[in-house]
């Protein structure tokens, strides 16, 4: 069995195919992990999700921003737009975000050493809040009152984390940071606006990319991420990054990580 880790496909369904062809992906015997942004802005959305509905026992997905926003515009909070128009319009629409709402925010594996979050897991947690805080806000997307919940969440919250925060607030602070974050500052404040790739003069500014700043409390597994297509692959001994920007020209990638050493296979995106 072989497991691989893939970045953000946002609907770019002809390349995820041709990637699972080239890594010789079989379904019956191995699995995929899938670092969030499914959907969104490729030509594939809608081929996207059924087909990794139809595999869904071999799939293990956590939640990214643009998958946030589909189950949003299902329920009438955002607005839609062509590239998930095919989704929400579709006969299985109901059964397609039901499972999407079922995704996780954060995927831990003890025996493989990694765990994964869309855009990382915040300098303020260690794994057991980070588990604690992914199960809070799972719980709330999966509740009944998720409608109400969610269109909550997309409104102004804090970019600090405080035990001191209301619900609400603290609810905001864990799905942005699971799903949106990028850089820090030495306060441990989240930034969520910069979208660039890290340089000496936003260090300047005093912006380190999350995963370098300063007393970051300690992971004790690698964590894989996507969100970052600016940042592209990126590896150290604390963090895999797998955006590589398919959608924008670049790549989409696949990184195995059952082995000692992480393999990875990437193929250009064919999105024009």
């Amino acid at each position: 069995m072989a497991v691989w880790a893939v970045g953000d496909i946002q609907g770019c369904y002809r390349s995820f195919r041709e990637l699972l062809t080239k890594i010789s992906f079989d379904p019956s015997k191995d699995k995929l992990w899938l670092a969030g942004d499914l959907v969104n802005r490729g030509e594939g959305s809608l081929e996207t999700l059924e087909y990794l509905y139809n595999i869904r026992e071999s799939v293990e997905i956590v939640l990214g921003n643009h998958d946030i926003t589909l189950i949003a515009a299902y329920y009438g909070l955002k607005k839609s737009n062509p590239s998930i128009d095919p989704i929400l319009h579709s006969p299985k629409a109901k059964e397609l975000i039901e499972w999407l709402r079922s995704q996780k925010f954060l995927h831990v594996d003890y025996t493989l050493g990694y765990c994964m979050a869309h855009a990382g897991i915040s300098p303020e947690f260690d794994l057991g809040m980070a588990i604690r805080y992914a199960k809070k806000v799972e719980e709330k997307l999966q509740s009944r009152h998720a409608e109400v919940w969610l269109e909550k969440m997309f409104k102004s919250g804090t970019n600090r984390f405080s035990r001191e925060s209301s619900k609400i607030d603290m609810d905001r602070y864990i799905v942005s940071a699971f799903t949106r974050m990028r850089y820090c500052y030495k306060d441990h404040r989240l930034d969520f606006d910069q979208k660039g790739t890290p340089t000496e003069a936003l260090r300047k500014k005093g912006l380190k990319p999350w995963f370098e700043c300063e007393k970051r409390k300690e992971i004790h597994l690698k964590i894989i991420f996507g969100h970052w297509s600016t940042l592209g692959f990126y590896e150290n001994e604390q963090v895999l990054a797998l955006d590589t920007g398919c959608l924008w020209g670049g790549k989409l990638t696949a990184a195995r990580i059952d082995k000692k050493k992480v393999e990875v296979v990437s193929v250009e995106c064919d999105y024009k």
